[in-house]
């Protein structure tokens, strides 16, 4: 009766998807979770079918420059990856992550038909003009009206984007026993996949989408992401009947809020009062004795027991927990759970590891701008083919659909044996693995850079717009690198964020692993205008400005985020050590 009542009251706070109780074995597992996967493959081609070309498409048909270019579509790529957190908000606060899918699926599918319509309607262009002809007055950018249209299709698109990365992985990651150990290695599993369907989808991306683009005229790629998405919103519902859904219990934000302005005032009564509160300074054994104010205040299921007192880190927070009579004698407003407490302290102590994350995002961001332009200006040519260079991501995107599944079948069963963890290799060694990845792959950036920059001034190429006789091939090696470096961090930091964090905040917690991506781009284009405005005085040539690509200092530039990104690596090494892993995996650090 007991295993009975414990079974039940784990599935307790999730619904299907008409708003009835969930029950074991109707509602969750893999077969739930696989269309989620399946929706990733569109949405993620949606997604990127755009934005690995959208440089390309500013320069040859918006008439931006290089530089605005890159800072555009840095931006429009950290907007959607940041409002991530909007739609895991929702979620977690006052929708279901079902509910949030698919009201985000038809923001994205009528910003994408927006920018259909206008790279289809030549008067909603700028008009055409021959870059190449010096005679002729420069190309000026769109403008006015035009540039209004263009800027509300990339932003819808964002805003929808947003929406399904922030509720998309934890529908998938909620259809499985936490309490289980074959649950949680099913989860594991499962954001594995995640990542393998996402690069299934980058991979139609960067070679058909891209292909049509270049070949057959953007408004045809465009249509494709429209039609992608469309696509998902049926696949996704046809999952309905059985999708197990997290009731959403209310503002994390506003938890998170009232535990710290509750033990900043607990503090200032104390000292006002004279010890009306209690000094919930940690005991010897690591914990507050404070064992009389016991509080379940576990609305979501996921956890058997809240516990009865806070524990010793953070101890300045414990504050917060006042009992029946202080808080009449201190007057307090804010009455915090132990539970609350102790869920606010977790999503403080993981925030260092989002932070050391904003680094590697930063050299990824260079994928989809610079790195793109370094291969329209070299030998693109495969036999008789000509590769598009926004098709380049396929070097990473294959190597991640090869190596997820190895991964996942071969190294972690291994790593379990060798290290007798449910886990095998932590998620902290994932995402520590990226960053010294990221760190060689911007040392190799520079050095190829170094080599295009020979290649052109021997050729006496530096002022041509012909391509350089040297292979894009080359620039594969940092693709290599930085998409390895994807693959160990984005999957280990979605998994440690949705573990590690409180059930009632898994939503908003998982969609840091998207605000650090947005966080990246926007430091890529904060980075670009400080190397320029700090390299461009007293008369010299900013690092990142020129006639053309040939004349940028970019070896420099790759040379200063590789020194960065070894910094950012110690950073996160120091906070690392600290961590200590709360999951119910047990998993050492």
């Amino acid at each position: 009766m007991e295993d009975g009542a414990r079974e039940a009251e784990r599935w307790e706070g999730y619904v299907d998807w008409r708003n009835r109780p969930a029950t074991k074995g109707r509602h969750g597992g893999m077969l739930a979770a696989s269309f989620v996967l399946v929706v990733e493959v569109l949405e993620n081609l949606a997604f990127l079918a755009n934005a690995s070309n959208l440089v390309t498409y500013l320069m040859g048909f918006m008439h931006y420059t290089p530089s605005q270019s890159a800072t555009t579509v840095t931006n429009f790529m950290g907007t959607a990856f940041l409002l991530a957190l909007l739609g895991g908000f929702l979620s977690d606060a006052f929708f279901t992550t079902y509910a949030i899918y698919l009201v985000s699926a038809f923001v994205e599918f009528m910003g994408l038909v927006i920018l259909t319509i206008q790279a289809r309607t030549p008067s909603l262009m700028p008009p055409h003009c021959d870059k190449s002809s010096r005679a002729t007055t420069p190309c000026s950018p769109v403008s006015g009206a035009k540039k209004a249209m263009l800027f509300a299709g990339l932003y819808l698109t964002a805003l929808g984007v947003g929406g399904i990365k922030g509720s998309l992985p934890s529908h998938g990651a909620e259809q499985f026993d936490e309490h289980h150990p074959r649950g949680r290695k099913a989860r594991s599993t499962f954001f594995n996949y995640f990542v393998f369907c996402l690069s299934c989808g980058a991979l139609v991306a960067v070679t058909f989408a891209v292909w049509v683009e270049d070949n057959k005229g953007w408004q045809w790629g465009f249509g494709i992401s429209t039609i992608a998405i469309l696509l998902s919103i049926p696949v996704f519902v046809s999952g309905s009947a059985l999708y197990r859904n997290k009731v959403p219990t209310g503002s994390p934000l506003t938890t998170i809020a009232k535990v710290l302005l509750a033990a900043v005032l607990s503090r200032r009564g104390e000292s006002a009062s004279n010890g009306a509160v209690i000094d919930r300074a940690p005991s010897p054994t690591g914990s507050a004795d404070i064992k009389d104010y016991c509080c379940n205040d576990n609305k979501s299921g996921d956890v058997d027991v809240a516990p009865s007192e806070p524990s010793g880190e953070l101890a300045f927070l414990n504050r917060a927990v006042i009992g029946q009579q202080q808080q009449q004698s201190a007057g307090s407003l804010l009455p915090c759970s132990v539970q609350e407490v102790e869920d606010v302290k977790i999503v403080l102590m993981v925030l260092p590891i989002f932070f050391s994350t904003i680094m590697l995002n930063c050299c990824l961001a260079q994928l989809s701008t610079f790195s793109v332009e370094q291969a329209a200006t070299m030998d693109t040519r495969v036999g008789n083919l000509r590769v598009p260079p926004a098709s380049l991501p396929v070097f990473p995107v294959t190597f991640i659909i090869i190596l997820a599944p190895v991964y996942d079948h071969a190294i972690v069963p291994f790593a379990r044996r060798l290290t007798r963890t449910e886990m095998g290799i932590s998620h902290l060694q994932r995402i520590g693995t990226g960053l010294v990845l990221s760190v060689l792959a911007m040392a190799v950036a520079a050095v190829v850079e170094v080599k295009r920059k020979h290649v052109a001034a021997d050729a006496g190429m530096l002022d041509s717009t012909k391509p350089l006789p040297i292979t894009f091939f080359w620039i594969a090696f940092q693709y290599l690198f930085l998409g390895s470096a994807d693959l160990f961090t984005l999957a280990g930091l979605l998994e440690f964020f949705f573990s590690e964090t409180p059930p009632r905040m898994r939503s908003l917690a998982t969609s840091l692993s998207w605000a650090s991506l947005a966080l990246g781009y926007y430091l890529s284009s904060v980075l670009v205008s400080i190397v320029n405005s700090a390299t461009g005085r007293g008369g010299h040539a900013p690092w990142l400005h020129g006639a053309s690509l040939n004349h940028y200092r970019l070896e420099r530039f790759y040379w200063l985020m590789c020194v960065l990104s070894a910094l950012n690596y110690l950073f996160f090494l120091f906070w690392a050590i600290r961590y200590k892993y709360r999951n119910a995996g047990g998993v050492k650090g």
